[in-house]
């Protein structure tokens, strides 16, 4: 059964190239393959899910992560080592590390993930699958 399950997510970004080779590059990473592709927008898929990367008709600035709205996406990313490995090439795509005098257990002592935003002020979390 799919009920409950995510069928897509929908983000709007104020530049589509630049959403495209972080989130793109992300996504990929995490196991995502390239869905659908038009003059605006980009998609990934897994499994029955797709993530969609569009850019806003209204041109709109950063995503105000603090604000009321969507705060973070979270990912499973595989083993702890898998999640230190994403986090280190991260920097080269776009994302910056959040809480690092934290990490890797800002989200609690028995929580090992990153935390990072990219340049439009999007934040993902990266969930090791073991504790």
């Amino acid at each position: 059964m799919r009920t409950g399950r995510v069928h897509h997510i929908e983000i709007w970004v104020p530049d589509v190239l630049r959403a495209t080779s972080s989130w793109g590059w992300l996504l990929e990473t995490l196991g995502y393959l390239p869905f659908q592709d038009w003059k605006d927008g980009k998609s990934w898929k897994l499994a029955d899910t797709y993530i969609v990367v569009e850019e806003s008709p209204d041109g709109t600035g950063p995503h105000d992560r603090t604000s009321s709205g969507l705060n973070h996406l979270a990912f499973f990313a595989g083993s702890r080592s898998d999640v230190d490995t994403i986090t280190e090439a991260a920097a080269e795509h776009g994302w910056t590390l959040l809480f690092s005098d934290k990490h890797p257990h800002a989200g609690g002592p028995d929580h090992y993930a990153s935390y990072m935003e990219n340049s439009d002020g999007f934040e993902v979390e990266l969930v090791a699958d073991e504790p």
